[in-house]
């Protein structure tokens, strides 16, 4: 999986000149077709641009056949090419609309927010959300490219900054300690984030290499995801919605809990998650009546086997298990110990 980490106008340039596609299509969505485009624009060779609605709900198969309707009314043949311009969402579904079409064209990785850049566009995940569950459809292709460049790091707003460093964090708690131990002493803006987004990209091609389609090691990549995830989604119904790492953020708190409660970590180390999280992000306001709605939820979680809810959970900090069977009374224990 080839991930370079440099100037895009190096990097796009050097890629497209070593190819030679019949078509190019840009797949952005309104807020990056104003920030990003205009900074690869002159870069690119003859080329189309699809723009379409910012946000998770439009993460969905109305969307896809928006983009698929596009590539077939221009005729895009198989030696085609589409560009994903955007964050986390322009890069599981557009890589998904290219996976998909003519049973797969190449595409390439153009990650715009700090989330996609340390996480969503490394991997080969793609997909979309179906009948209100998050990614629930979706394929394993690796994309032929992923350019990052730091650059567009400042088109975000702080929330959206905000968001993708929960899955540093992550990174820095299932693999790294002594990373974990420095970054907890900043600040979310007093952060070196090129360097950050390095670390984090090569922790998850390390896993990812060893474990491609998610069958063993790569499940501790979703610490703080079983019900983070299904939070994220219950608050995707209600006029609070949470970004993607507000929610990762309640769930690493929820799910450090329960590694505490097996003895997997100390009392101090879960102390230390929970004080560092709640400083940077606060406390999403779930309220004890929402608990069964959201432990419901997990019940669609792909880690699962048939009725038993899996979690990957922390061993120690920088160590991370996973298969690890939780009840549903652990699970209520443990969203009471976020809401305090």
């Amino acid at each position: 999986m080839s991930v370079i980490i440099r100037s895009i106008s190096e990097s796009l340039s050097e890629f497209l000149n070593s190819k030679n596609y019949t078509s190019i299509l840009v797949i952005s969505d309104q807020n990056t077709r104003r920030a990003c485009y205009p900074i690869i624009k002159e870069l690119l060779h003859k080329h189309a641009i699809l723009t379409i609605k910012p946000g998770e709900i439009y993460k969905i198969l109305d969307t896809c056949q928006e983009i698929w309707t596009e590539m077939t009314n221009r005729n895009m043949d198989r030696h085609a090419l589409v560009i994903n311009l955007g964050g986390g969402v322009i890069g599981d579904m557009g890589g998904f609309c290219a996976s998909t079409y003519k049973r797969g064209i190449d595409f390439i990785q153009i990650p715009t927010t700090l989330l996609s850049q340390v996480d969503a566009s490394v991997g080969g995940k793609l997909g979309i959300d179906f009948n209100g569950l998050k990614n629930h459809l979706g394929v394993f292709t690796l994309p032929k490219t992923v350019l990052i460049d730091s650059i567009f790091l400042k088109t975000l707003p702080w929330r959206e900054l905000r968001s993708g460093f929960a899955e540093v964090i992550k990174h820095c708690l299932i693999a790294d300690a002594d990373k974990w131990n420095h970054i907890r002493k900043n600040d979310l803006l007093e952060q070196n984030f090129d360097e950050l987004i390095t670390h984090s990209v090569e922790i998850k091609k390390k896993i990812v290499s060893a474990d491609p389609t998610e069958k063993g090691i790569r499940k501790i990549l979703n610490f703080g995801h079983t019900l983070g995830h299904a939070i994220e989604t219950f608050f995707l119904e209600t006029k609070d919605k949470l970004f993607h790492g507000e929610a990762i953020a309640a769930g690493m708190i929820c799910e450090s809990f329960l590694a505490y409660k097996r003895k997997l970590i100390t009392e101090q180390q879960l102390g230390q998650i929970e004080e560092y999280l709640f400083t940077i992000y606060g406390k999403a306001a779930i309220k004890e009546s929402d608990f069964e709605a959201i432990i419901e939820l997990t019940a669609h979680d792909k880690k699962n086997l048939g009725k038993e809810i899996r979690f990957s959970l922390l061993e120690g900090i920088g160590s991370c298990g996973f298969d690890y069977t939780v009840s549903v009374k652990d699970m209520k224990a443990a969203l009471a110990y976020y809401v305090g």
